[in-house]
C-alpha cells in the first residue's frame, strides 16, 4: 500500500486530464495522524521549479499535514503565474482539508515550461477530485499518478518494532545527485521529533538516491519528503529506524534504476581503496557519467580502459598506474595494466558490476548508474512531442 502502509495517511490518485493519455496525474498525500512532522530535501539546481520554491518555504517550520503532486507538467518556468498556481493548489487542499496552506507541500513534474492557465484549472479541479477519494488503501493509486515515463509504479515498504514506513517514487530520466533526484514521498508511523525526522532522511538520501546517477541530468524539480505522524506511539531506536529508512531509500533507488529511460544494463560502479569517501564517490561518479563507457556497456564491451580514462579526469588522490578493475567478477586491468582477456567477461546479463580499487586508503563508496542506448536518445529526442 505504499505511502498508506503506515497507519494514519490516506492518499489517492486521480486522472485530471494533464497526461494526454488519460492516466493518473494527481495524486494526494495526507497525515491524519497525531502528529505532523515533516522533512525534506529538494534538488540543489539553481534554476528550481515553483513547487520547489514554495515547498522550501512550507517545510521551514517541520510541519506538513499534506502533499499535492502532479505530473503532467513541471510548472518550472512559468513565471509568476506558475508560482500562484503553486500556491492556489496548497489553498485548495487546506480549504478542503481545513488545515493551513503553508503546511501542504506541492510537487509537479513533467515537462519544464507547461504551467498554463488549463493547467491550474486541471490541477485545481484533480486536488479537488483526489481529497474527495481519499483512503487508507490509497497508495498504490497515488503512486501511479505521479508517473511520467516511468514504465512501472515504484513503492516500498518495511517494518520496524511496531512501526512501518512506507514510501513511493517515479523517476526514469533527470537522474543525478543534488540531495535528491526524483519525486519521493517517505510516510512513517513512528514518533519522531522534528530533528530526529530531517536527520534521519538527510543520511538516507545522501547514500541511497544521491548515489544513483542514471544519465547525470539534474531535474529543476527534484524532491524527497519524509512524514511522520506517531500515530503506532511507538519512539523507535533511532539507529534502527535509520538503518530501515535507509533500507527503503535503496529499495527504491534501484527500482529508479532499473526502470531508466531506454536503460538495457544496471551498472553498480563500487570503488574501493579510496583515501576517502568523498574521493569515492568522485571516482564512481566519473565513471557513471561517461558516455563512453556507458555506450561500450550498451555494446556488451568489457572496455576498461574507458574506466581509467574517466577516473583520471577527477581530482581524487590515487595512482592511475596502480588501480585494478573488475567487470562482472572477472579482473580485466591488474597494477593500471591488462589482466584477464576481455573474452573473459560476459556483459549479457542485465546486471553489470564494476569494481574498481584504487589501492590508496579505506574508503569506499558505490554509485547505481545506466548504460547509454539508442531507446534513450529516442526517447527524449521526441519527450515534448
Amino acid at each position: 500500500m505504499s505511502v498508506t502502509a503506515p497507519a494514519g495517511f490516506e492518499a489517492a490518485g486521480v486522472a485530471a486530464g494533464l497526461k494526454s493519455t488519460g492516466k493518473p496525474d494527481v495524486a494526494v498525500v495526507v497525515n491524519r495522524g497525531p502528529r505532523k512532522v515533516g522533512a525534506a530535501v529538494f534538488t540543489s539546481n539553481r534554476a528550481k521549479a515553483n513547487p520547489i520554491i514554495w515547498s522550501q518555504q512550507v517545510i521551514a517550520d517541520r510541519v506538513v499535514e499534506a502533499v499535492v503532486l502532479n505530473s503532467g507538467g513541471a510548472n518550472c518556468f512559468t513565471g509568476s503565474f506558475g508560482f500562484q498556481t503553486t500556491h492556489q493548489t496548497a489553498e485548495k487542499a487546506a480549504e478542503l482539508l481545513d488545515i493551513s496552506a503553508g503546511d501542504v507541500l506541492v510537487c509537479s513534474t513533467g515537462l519544464i515550461g507547461t504551467g498554463d492557465e488549463v493547467f491550474r484549472a486541471k490541477v485545481l479541479a484533480g486536488t479537488e477530485q483526489a481529497i474527495a477519494t481519499l483512503s487508507a488503501d490509497g497508495g498504490d493509486a497515488a503512486a501511479q499518478a505521479i508517473m511520467t515515463t516511468d514504465t512501472v509504479a515504484k513503492t516500498a515498504v518495511v517494518q520496524g518494532d511496531g512501526w512501518t514506513i512506507g514510501g513511493m517514487a517515479k523517476g526514469a530520466g533527470m537522474l543525478a545527485p543534488g540531495l535528491a533526484t526524483m519525486l519521493v514521498v517517505v510516510t512513517t508511523d513512528a514518533d519522531l521529533e522534528p530533528l530526529e525526522a530531517d536527520a534521519a532522511l538527510r543520511a538516507a538520501t545522501g547514500t541511497t538516491f544521491d548515489r544513483l546517477d542514471s544519465d547525470g541530468c539534474m531535474s529543476t524539480n527534484d524532491q524527497v519528503t519524509l512524514l511522520a505522524n506517531g500515530a503506532s506511539g511507538v519512539k523507535p531506536d533511532l539507529d534502527a529506524f535509520r538503518s530501515a529508512l535507509r533500507g527503503l531509500c535503496q529499495e527504491l533507488a534501484v527500482k529508479l534504476q532499473g526502470d531508466a529511460e531506454g536503460a538495457s544494463h544496471d551498472i553498480t560502479i563500487e570503488v574501493r581503496g579510496a583515501v576517502s569517501e568523498q574521493d569515492a564517490v568522485e571516482v564512481g561518479r566519473s565513471v557513471a557519467r561517461n558516455n563512453l563507457f556507458k555506450a561500450a556497456i550498451f555494446g556488451n564491451d568489457p572496455n576498461w580502459g574507458r574506466v581509467l580514462a574517466a577516473i583520471g579526469t577527477t581530482s581524487a588522490q590515487f595512482d592511475p598506474y596502480d588501480v585494478d578493475v573488475w567487470m562482472n567478477d572477472v579482473r580485466v586491468c591488474t597494477a593500471g595494466g591488462p589482466d584477464r582477456p576481455r573474452e573473459d567477461v560476459d556483459l549479457t546479463p542485465r546486471a553489470t558490476n564494476l569494481v574498481i580499487d584504487l589501492r590508496s586508503g579505506e574508503a569506499s563508496a558505490t554509485i547505481l548508474t545506466n548504460d547509454l542506448t539508442h531507446d534513450y536518445v529516442h526517447e527524449n529526442s521526441a519527450y515534448a512531442s
